[in-house]
């Protein structure tokens, strides 16, 4: 029994000093705009780097980004289904999609 619990207090103190000396990274932190952005994966791509027929919208300017959201959803500009999307936005969140994709190279 002695060896036993001699064994584990060895076991368990090397742990916590690997531990106490293991580097601790700092979680990445995710803007807002990324995570909106994270919607639009579906149909224009990871980033939004389309892998198909739908357009990439990554690294186009946050103007033309921002401007195509509000015309789409105002229903200026059509589309399938870019417009019922865009009517869940507010303007500060298409900005910060707008600015995310404007980002992304």
């Amino acid at each position: 029994m002695q060896q036993r619990f001699t064994y584990l207090t060895v076991t368990l103190a090397g742990l916590a000093g690997w531990l106490t000396l293991a580097p601790v990274a700092p979680a990445d932190e995710i803007t807002r705009g990324e995570m909106l952005s994270v919607s639009c994966a579906g149909c224009h791509g990871t980033d939004g780097k389309s892998p198909g027929s739908i357009p990439s919208i990554a690294g186009k300017s946050a103007d033309t980004i921002e401007t195509a959201l509000k015309e789409f959803r105002s229903g200026q500009r059509e589309s399938t289904v870019m417009g019922r999307h865009a009517k869940g936005y507010t303007d500060e969140e298409i900005k910060l999609i707008a600015a995310y994709f404007g980002s992304v190279k």
